[in-house]
């Protein structure tokens, strides 16, 4: 009997051992990467036919696809543009074993030549606005100050200050709610101001 019970522990160590070095080699033979919201899933040469899934924190299959890795590296894409922004996981299963990968997709921050012109105006008294520009990528703001009742031109200039400046404007005769400006930065980007 206690011979039994011997084997039947070293045979149940062995299992382990062998179970905890398969989970081993299918970790060292996989790798996940994550750029924004897509996975790439490196499978190398020797794990053979594998299941490669994406699942929720919780492990609902959100997709999941057969792969068979032959005599080369093999890369499973996956676009998560669709989904929102967090933390999922990564499944990779074979035959004799199975490992999870923890990944975190982000949203790609829009370029700051996408970003609307920042231009703030404020109405200090009846003659005189403030004009606040901020977050400039090239120096250069056009600034046009029409009259608001007849659409004419009457001032232009041209404000080369890099990143960004405050300019106050006075009107002889015109109130400031008389008057709208239209901006235009070096990228193209343009804003029209009403006081």
């Amino acid at each position: 009997m206690k011979t039994l019970f011997t084997v039947a522990l070293a045979s149940a160590l062995s299992f382990g051992a062998f179970s905890a070095q398969a989970s081993e080699d299918l970790k060292e033979l996989s790798a996940v990467n994550t750029n924004y919201k897509k996975v790439t899933i490196t499978l190398k040469e020797g794990v053979g036919a594998a299941k490669v899934s994406i699942l929720t924190p919780e492990g609902k299959v959100l997709s999941s696809r057969k792969v068979s890795v032959q005599d080369e590296n093999l890369v499973v894409p996956y676009n998560l543009t669709n989904l929102p922004a967090g933390e999922y996981q990564v499944r990779i299963a074979t035959n004799e074993d199975e490992v999870r990968y923890t990944v975190e997709t982000m949203d790609q921050p829009i370029p700051a030549s996408e970003l609307p012109l920042m231009a703030y105006g404020k109405s200090l008294d009846e003659n005189t606005v403030r004009l606040a520009v901020i977050g400039l990528l090239e120096p250069g703001v056009q600034v046009k100050i029409f009259a608001s009742e007849t659409g004419k031109l009457i001032h232009e200039e041209q404000i080369d200050q890099p990143e960004g400046f405050t300019k106050n404007f006075s009107f002889a005769g015109m109130q400031s709610d008389q008057v709208y400006m239209e901006l235009a930065d070096a990228k193209g980007r343009t804003k029209t101001l009403y006081f």
